[in-house]
């Protein structure tokens, strides 16, 4: 027997006639099931079977290799298929956050207060609040209990009808019975009146227009040319103009407290008997706006002069005929002190040219969002940032329907954090005692919360809500927890967008500002209307004095005429009258 090998084939060949037909790979004897061609009998015809075997396993291996690489491309395309699936799989959950936003703000509650969806996602213990529970482990007092555990909401006390004013003005109706009646039936004699009974009602006299004339008479000499003496006109708001003070506070009251635009107070005047055009009301609250407008850089400095500043912005439109369209975007900045007032101040851009301009010679702690518009401000100023954990728990919030466990868990402890401010604001602590309470209960709290977001960052989409919320709280941290150090400051910036919401509601009903310089003179009016309601006061009585005596008050004194000094005054002038 002969044995011909080449490349690992072996076939087996007895003088020219093959007896076994076998491949052979490795040590493995694999059976010819097929022959593509009969068994040679001789040699040469061997060869020739081997060189077509060749052959044939060259095709296979060049097949192989075609599908191999059909086989890497279809992987490829697999793998950008499920690239493509997954982007479209994030795109669907933004779209659906998106909507179930859209729909919270169009049907939902807007409110922040409570957690019914944290509370569903977490066990019932954690979410009821286990700062109380810490309070009483920790010194088993009631005291500390009462600085930690503040309820939400508190039920009234019914104690029946409020009652009416007593400095409203009342009308005596004194009703006698008939002259019948007080006689007596029994005995002939009149009957004395032996006490009396009183029924409040309260009732509405609508305002009316009044019309004052001033008279002034002329005194001359009559055996003497000395001329003619008369007394002069009182300073009036606006030279050569016929609304009073009066007037002029009602129509900045109405718009800017009341949110009511001048087309309605157009058609409310004819009410009673005086028709005044729309125009003509633009005009006072212009010229309104000029002459008060010492008393509003009055409060701008009393809000720049403090320990901190809040501050927010929203957008407005304002008409330029300039522009095409003629409608342009501009932006409205509410800046809020320690004391509670605040004044506004109006960009076209929303950048860093405004914040940059107003807080030039500020020098304090800033507490806003984390817009770009500030980033400059704490760049190059010696300005303080401070966050806002209304917005971080915003965001936590909006995560609840997508991520239940992880959201809600850190809304709850958010919830802890807040439940200390209030349960400080109730017992009125002073800065250092809150100070101390925050670096005591608030700070460990805080640890907790930063070492659970970087533990969960690992896990969450970069892009999903709660990766949105995560990366929000982690680049914020130092200004989040920044708070701590200071007792003055405030955990939120709910101040400042406080502020804002008058503004807010009012340009749902008057739509946009007439021009930029008008713009400008609105934001002097919102700067007293608002600030008065900080310190309540009520923005007519305030506006009418003022009005009527801001061109003769000394420029010295102008900061008796904001609102809170102008409250304080009252209060002592009343109390020396007493």
């Amino acid at each position: 027997m002969r044995a011909l090998c080449d490349g690992g084939i072996f076939i087996a060949v007895a003088r020219g006639a093959i007896h076994d037909s076998v491949v052979v790979v490795g040590s493995r004897e694999v059976e010819i099931q097929e022959m593509p061609a009969p068994l040679p009998q001789d040699l040469e015809s061997a060869h020739q079977l081997i060189a077509a075997l060749y052959g044939d396993r060259d095709r296979l291996r060049t097949r192989a290799s075609v599908l191999h690489e059909q086989i890497g491309e279809s992987s490829k395309r697999e793998h950008v298929l499920h690239e493509q699936i997954e982007a479209e799989r994030r795109r669907v959950e933004a779209l659906e956050q998106q909507l179930h936003w859209l729909r919270k703000q169009v049907f939902g509650r807007r409110s922040e207060k409570g957690a019914p969806v944290e509370q569903q996602a977490l066990p019932f213990a954690t979410a009821a609040g286990p700062v109380e529970a810490e309070a009483r482990d920790e010194d088993g007092g009631e005291e500390h209990c009462a600085l930690t555990a503040v309820p939400a909401h508190t039920r009234r006390k019914r104690g029946g009808r409020t009652p009416l004013p007593a400095d409203l003005p009342r009308e005596i109706v004194e009703l006698v019975p008939a002259d019948a009646d007080l006689c007596c039936e029994g005995c002939k004699i009149e009957k004395v009146r032996i006490g009396e009974d009183r029924t409040e009602e309260l009732d509405y006299v609508p305002a009316s227009m009044v019309v004052r004339v001033y008279v002034r008479p002329k005194y001359a000499c009559r055996k003497c040319e000395s001329g003619v003496v008369q007394a002069a006109l009182p300073t009036r708001p606006i030279e050569k103009g016929r609304p009073g003070p009066g007037l002029l506070a009602h129509v900045i009251t109405s718009k800017y407290s009341d949110h009511l635009p001048l087309y309605r107070l157009e058609r409310i005047f004819p009410r009673h008997g005086i028709d005044i055009s729309r125009k003509t009301l633009s005009e006072w609250c212009g010229a309104v706006a000029d002459l008060l407008k010492p008393v509003a850089t009055q409060i701008a400095a009393d809000v720049l002069s403090s320990q901190w500043v809040q501050s927010d912005d929203t957008g407005v439109d304002v008409q330029d005929r300039t522009a095409n369209p003629q409608i342009r975007k501009g932006h409205v900045w509410a800046y809020r002190g320690a004391e509670a007032s605040a004044f506004y101040d109006f960009t076209w851009m929303r950048n860093s040219e405004g914040p940059l301009r107003v807080l030039a010679h500020f020098r304090g702690y800033l507490q806003a969002d984390a817009a770009p518009a500030f980033d400059e401000a704490y760049r190059t100023l010696p300005i303080v940032e401070v966050g806002c954990w209304a917005h971080a728990r915003r965001r936590f919030k909006e995560a609840v329907r997508t991520s239940p466990k992880e959201a809600a868990q850190v809304v709850v402890w958010i919830g802890e954090l807040y439940g200390l401010e209030r349960s400080a604001k109730k017992n009125t602590l002073a800065d250092e005692r809150r100070c101390e309470l925050r670096q005591e209960r608030a700070r460990p709290i805080l640890t907790r919360i930063h070492v659970y977001l970087k533990e969960i960052a690992i896990t969450a989409l970069p892009k999903s809500p709660l990766g949105d919320a995560i990366g929000y709280a982690l680049r914020q941290w130092g200004a989040l927890t920044r708070y701590t150090e200071h007792g003055s400051l405030e955990i939120d910036n709910n101040g400042a967008e406080n502020a804002l919401r008058p503004l807010c509601l009012g340009r749902k009903n008057w739509l946009n500002f007439g021009s930029e310089a008008a713009a400008h003179r609105a934001m002097v009016l919102l700067t007293l209307v608002q600030t008065c309601k900080a310190h309540q006061v009520d923005p007519f009585a305030y506006l009418r004095d003022v009005i009527d005596r801001v061109s003769t008050h000394p420029m010295s004194h102008i900061d008796e005429l904001t609102p809170r000094r102008w409250k304080d005054l009252r209060q002592s002038r009343s109390v020396h009258a007493a």
